[in-house]
C-alpha cells in the first residue's frame, strides 16, 4: 500500500515538509509505502469551470494538479499539507486541490483515506485545516485523524522539528492512516464493500 502525501508549500524543504515526512515515517513504520510530491514553487491558479476536464480526464491548463495523476492514481491514501498564508492555506494548495478534485477526484481521489496537516509560525492553522478539509468531505474521504489538530509551528524546518507536540500529532495521523488502511484491507479480503450510492441530485433554493 501506497499514501501519497502532497507538499503544498512553495518551499521545497520548510515546515510543511517537515511535517509531512514525520507522517510518512509513521507510516513507513507501520510497512506503507509513501511519496512526497512537491506542487512547486510557481503559481498555481484556481478552477475557471472551463469543463474541459471532462473530456480531458484530466485539467487542461496542466501543471501540477495534471502531473500528480500518475501517482494519484496508484494510492490509497492521501496526506495534503499546506502551510498557513494570510490567516489560511496557501493559495496554490487550494488551487491544486480544487482543479484536481474537479478535474479527476471522483476517479483518483473517490472513498480513499485523506489526512490535512499544517503549519504555521504563530496562527491560521484552523482556518487552513478547515479550507482543505472541503475536498476529502465533498469525495466521500474518510478523514483521519490525530491526537490534537494536525499542525505543527515554527518559522522554519529546524523550529517546526522542535514542536515536540505538533511532532508527536503528526506520527499520531501517520499511524492511524496505516491502522486505516489494514482495516479497509481486511474489509475488502471479507467481502465487504463500499456502499453503491444513489444518484446524485442536485437542487438549489429558487422557488
Amino acid at each position: 500500500m501506497n499514501v501519497l502525501l502532497i507538499n503544498g508549500s512553495p518551499h521545497a524543504h520548510g515546515c510543511t515538509d517537515a511535517a509531512l515526512r514525520e507522517v510518512a515515517g509513521a507510516l513507513n513504520a507501520d510497512g506503507i509505502e509513501t511519496t512526497i510530491y512537491h506542487i512547486g514553487p510557481k503559481p498555481v491558479g484556481g478552477c475557471v469551470g472551463c469543463g474541459g476536464c471532462a473530456k480531458a480526464g484530466r485539467c487542461v491548463f496542466g501543471g501540477p494538479p495534471a502531473d500528480v495523476l500518475p501517482l494519484a492514481e496508484q494510492a490509497d491514501g492521501f496526506v495534503f499539507g499546506a502551510p498557513v498564508h494570510y490567516a489560511t492555506a496557501a493559495a496554490g494548495m487550494l488551487g491544486f486541490l480544487h482543479r484536481l478534485a474537479y478535474s479527476a477526484g471522483g476517479r483518483v481521489l473517490r472513498r480513499k483515506p485523506a489526512a490535512v496537516v499544517t503549519s504555521a509560525r504563530r496562527a491560521g492553522t484552523t482556518t487552513a485545516l478547515e479550507a482543505m478539509e472541503k475536498v476529502p468531505q465533498i469525495l466521500e474521504m474518510p478523514l483521519i485523524s490525530g491526537t490534537y489538530w494536525p499542525m505543527v509551528h515554527g518559522g522554519n524546518a529546524e523550529q517546526a522539528a522542535l514542536d515536540e507536540e505538533g511532532m508527536q500529532i503528526m506520527r499520531s495521523v501517520g499511524h492511524n492512516m496505516a491502522w486505516i488502511l489494514r482495516c479497509i484491507e481486511a474489509g475488502r479480503a471479507a467481502g465487504i464493500n463500499p456502499p453503491a450510492g444513489e444518484p446524485p441530485i442536485r437542487t438549489n433554493f429558487i422557488r
